[in-house]
Order: C-alpha cells, then sequence, then structure tokens
C-alpha cells in the first residue's frame, strides 16, 4: 500500500511541472496573439502615418525588385543568344556534296557538339543571294565560288570551351575554316556580371533604407509609450516582453511594404506589357516581361517583413537602454 501511495505521489510530483510548463507555454502564445492584434491595431488607428511608412518600404523594395526582373529579362535573352552562339566549319573548296554529307556526320560526333545543320554548295549560294538580292549578277558566274559548310551549335557556349571547340574542329581533315564571333558573348557574360553585382548593391543599399524607415518610426513609438514602459519596467516586466509589441509592429510595416510593392510592380508590369511587346514586334521578336511569380513574391514579403522586424529589434533595442523606471 505505501509503495502504490509512493508511486502516486510520484507521479502527482512529476505531472505539476509538466502542467506548469504547458500552462506557461499557453500563457506564452497567448500574449504573442494579443500583441499581434494589438499592435495591428493600433496601426489601423493611424492610416495616414502608416499607409506612408509602408510606402516609403515599398519605394525601397521596388527597385532592386524591378532591377532583378530586368536582368531576368535579359537572362531569357542570354538564353536565346545562347542558342544561336554557333560556328561555322567551312569544308575545302574540292569537297563534293556526299562527301561533305560525311564530314558533317563526323563533325556532329564530336565531344562538345549538340547539333549540325549542313549547308550544301547551293543552298550556301542561294541564301547569299536571297540576302544581298544579286541574283542577276551572280547567275553570270561559270560556277559556284562558295564551299559546303556546317553550321555547329555547341553544348556549352562559355566562349572558352567553344575556343577549344573551334580549334578541335579546325584539325580535321577536309576543313578550311571555322569562323565565330566570341566578342557579343564576351560582352554579354560581363554585362550580366555586372547587373548582377548592381542588383546586389542596391537590394543592400535599399535594405538598409528599409531599416532606416522602420527604426526611426518604431523609435517614435518608443518615445510616445515611454511612460508605459517605465510603469511595467518597475514592476518587473522584462525588455523581451516589453519588446515584443514593437517587433510585431515592425514585421507588420514590412508585411504592407511588401505587399504595396507586389500591386505596384504588378499594376508597372501591366502598364508596360503592351508598348514592350509592340517594341518586340516591331523587331520581329516575341518578348513578355517576366513576373516575379508565388515563390519569389512570398520570398519578397518574407524579405520585406524580416527586414521590418530587424529594424524595429536594432532601434527597440537601442532606446530600452536608456528608459529606466524612475
Amino acid at each position: 500500500m505505501s509503495e502504490r501511495q509512493s508511486t502516486g505521489v510520484s507521479r502527482r510530483g512529476a505531472q505539476k511541472p509538466t502542467r506548469r510548463a504547458s500552462g506557461g507555454g499557453r500563457a506564452w502564445l497567448r500574449h504573442h496573439r494579443a500583441m499581434m492584434s494589438d499592435s495591428a491595431l493600433r496601426l489601423v488607428r493611424r492610416p495616414i502615418s502608416t499607409l506612408l511608412t509602408m510606402l516609403a518600404i515599398a519605394i525601397a523594395l521596388i527597385l532592386p525588385a524591378g532591377l532583378w526582373l530586368a536582368l531576368d529579362s535579359a537572362r531569357l535573352v542570354d538564353a536565346e543568344l545562347d542558342e544561336s552562339a554557333t560556328l561555322t566549319v567551312y569544308f575545302d573548296a574540292d569537297v563534293d556534296e556526299s562527301r561533305a554529307m560525311s564530314l558533317a556526320a563526323e563533325v556532329g560526333e564530336q565531344s562538345g557538339v549538340a547539333g549540325t545543320r549542313l549547308v550544301t554548295a547551293a543552298e550556301g549560294l542561294a541564301e547569299f543571294q536571297q540576302t544581298l538580292g544579286v541574283e542577276d549578277a551572280l547567275s553570270q558566274l561559270e560556277s559556284n565560288p562558295l564551299p559546303a559548310s556546317v553550321v555547329v551549335t555547341p553544348d556549352d557556349t562559355d566562349p572558352a570551351a567553344v575556343q577549344s571547340l573551334s580549334q578541335h574542329l579546325q584539325k580535321l581533315d577536309g576543313i578550311d575554316e571555322v569562323r565565330l564571333d566570341l566578342a557579343w558573348l564576351d560582352r554579354l557574360q560581363q554585362l550580366a556580371a555586372l547587373g548582377q553585382r548592381v542588383a546586389l548593391a542596391l537590394a543592400l543599399l535599399f535594405g538598409l533604407g528599409v531599416l532606416l524607415v522602420v527604426g526611426n518610426t518604431i523609435r517614435l513609438a518608443v518615445e510616445s509609450r515611454r511612460q508605459e514602459i517605465e510603469v511595467v519596467t518597475l514592476i518587473g516586466a522584462t525588455h523581451a516582453f516589453v519588446r515584443r509589441p514593437f517587433l510585431y509592429s515592425g514585421a507588420w510595416y514590412g508585411l504592407g511594404g511588401g505587399v504595396l510593392a507586389l500591386i505596384i510592380l504588378v499594376v508597372g508590369g501591366n502598364w508596360l506589357a503592351s508598348p514592350v511587346a509592340a517594341l518586340a514586334e516591331s523587331y520581329g521578336a516575341q518578348f513578355a516581361l517576366p513576373s516575379l511569380g508565388v515563390s519569389h513574391s512570398a520570398f519578397l514579403l518574407l524579405f520585406s517583413t524580416l527586414l521590418g522586424w530587424l529594424g524595429a529589434w536594432l532601434a527597440v533595442g537601442r532606446h530600452l537602454a536608456d528608459i529606466k523606471p524612475r
């Protein structure tokens, strides 16, 4: 009997800390929910100032996000240009059509070659005539002066890889010349690298701007509630307890600024879509402005929310150290 009693006491003693811990956890969650709703209500009660702060955050987010979209457009164009990054392999002048077909097959089997397109001497002359509009002049020639050729699409469009492939193809029998132009590809890759660094620099710069905007707004909120903070600190409230509502306010500011930035980007993209499509169509191409999409939109919202929270944390931490109960 005593053993049962001792067992029951030990069980009851083990259950008390668990209940207290679970009760403390529920109280912690209730306080977080209360602070989240209270901070949101405080922002709603000041709609003009809240909207202006969120708009300032949105403008700071739009510029790096817009530049990222521009780089994404450049990547789409880059992908199309990569597809056009080809080498033209000219055969010897004495290579006939059957020999040209076998040489084209041999070139297609080489390492680093993704595809080939044979252009016979007759097809080359016809394309030349159509491009320059000199059918009458070239029709007076006794023989075709153009050799057969094969257009090679490389697996890797990196300039070094294309140059290496060109040197390899140049050594094959029956190949007179391999022609390629890497200058534009080098410039394109350098511009893309420059654009990425500029986008990163702008993201850091305007991210700092968001921190300053949120930090200054939260600093004013802390000053307006200075007496309240002194009272709750006097009765034993910790800095984490005092900091919590301001952190939620900063997160709400950041989230609202991110939502406004998304709205402005969508509206601006739709506004520019028609003239951009018309301009591309005038050059015989089809192009549409890219959008952020679901995943990148979620990242923008998360990033703006974290920036708002961090700005509030920095501002509150600095000013709480100066506020002491009297």
